[in-house]
């Protein structure tokens, strides 16, 4: 049975995969295929951030304080990844985005990973 958890790390994972993918597409100056994963990538923003809306709210009453931290880290980690692609696409610098996204993606997992309803695969 598909959890909330589940769902939420398959959305982000899909999500991850299609970063890499419009980096790649971007790369390869296929600017078309580029807005077009950009797109779909977007909508699984709003289905990373609705999955984990939902596992803040149903797990906030463990402890609020990490879980709030969890939830504004991973917020963090979809604008960075947004803001990475649009100045892609723009042709413009990333050198901060790209420390900010990996500091701060390295947060939100290890968060993920030490909360109590965390993603526990091998329990």
């Amino acid at each position: 049975m598909l959890t909330r958890t589940d769902a939420h790390v398959t959305t982000w994972v899909i999500a991850i995969l299609l970063f890499i993918l419009a980096l790649f597409l971007h790369r390869a100056g296929r600017e078309k295929a580029f807005k077009t994963v950009q797109m779909v990538l977007r909508l699984f923003y709003i289905l990373v951030i609705v999955t984990g809306a939902l596992l803040f709210f149903h797990n906030q009453r463990l402890d609020p304080a990490l879980y709030g931290l969890k939830l504004l880290g991973g917020i963090l980690v979809i604008g960075m990844m947004e803001m990475i692609t649009l100045r892609l696409a723009k042709r413009k610098r990333t050198g901060i985005l790209w420390v900010l996204l990996i500091l701060f993606f390295a947060a939100v997992l290890y968060l993920g990973l030490r909360l109590p309803m965390g993603w526990h695969p091998f329990y």
